[in-house]
């Protein structure tokens, strides 16, 4: 009987010590099974337009911390080996990676900047979008983005827009694309392209509506409340 109450003893220690090791080998599998297996990069450069980058990092960064969107990640993705960039007005953001990394994305996002001729001629930024094109499932850019969806052909043959004011600039630099007046947000098959500034926020709602759909989109408006601009500007 002694003997039998020691045995019970050990198990009981026993498995009080390896408790510990089994939740945290637990925890470990929960945090791998919700891994992202998807990610939306978003590109950033020295001098790119604040509101073109720091918008859809609000609304699909909100998105990712829900259930139905957590297979997302929001990468964020320098144009050059240099990862710390400065926005035109001023905002120092330090990228996750660079084009240089080899990276798989659903969605390729490009911002815009008021001086775009060298990003149009850096070769391995353009080179980078066109790998991008081929497998994603969503491009975007916000306002003169678009020149650089432009000079990797992803707009060609489709309809696009730019900053207001910008279209007839962007029909005589990329003919073949089909540029769209007096919109905010154009969007043919797999591409959306906006004006940018403030109307990122409503080109990221919608991509978010085709990544998952109107309602859940809805529900990102409300927690942020970009649904009372909405309804104050008729969006």
């Amino acid at each position: 009987m002694k003997l039998f109450k020691k045995i019970k003893s050990i198990k009981k220690t026993i498995l009080l010590a390896i408790l510990p090791i089994l939740l945290i080998v637990a925890l470990t599998s929960i945090g791998r099974s919700n891994t992202a297996s998807s990610k939306i990069g978003i590109l950033v450069f020295d001098g790119f337009l604040t509101s073109d980058v720091t918008a859809p990092v609000e609304v699909f960064g909100a998105a990712t911390k829900k259930s139905w969107f957590s297979s997302y990640e929001v990468v964020v993705i320098s144009a050059t080996r240099n990862k710390t960039v400065l926005s035109e007005e001023g905002l120092k953001v330090v990228a996750d990676q660079t084009i240089y990394d080899d990276t798989s994305l659903d969605v390729l996002l490009v911002p815009s900047a008021y001086e775009m001729g060298g990003l149009l001629s850096n070769k391995d930024l353009i080179k980078y979008i066109e790998k991008q094109a081929e497998t994603a499932s969503w491009m975007a850019s916000n306002c003169s983005g678009v020149f650089l969806l432009g000079e990797a052909g992803v707009l060609d043959g489709k309809k696009g827009t730019t900053w207001a004011g910008g279209e007839q600039d962007l029909a005589r630099a990329y003919p073949a694309i089909e540029v769209q007046y007096d919109q905010n947000v154009v969007t043919d098959e797999n591409v959306i392209t906006s004006n940018g500034g403030p109307v990122s926020y409503q080109a990221a709602f919608e991509l978010l509506a085709k990544l998952s759909s109107e309602e859940f989109s809805q529900e990102i408006s409300e927690s942020i409340q970009f649904n009372r601009l909405e309804r104050a500007f008729n969006l």
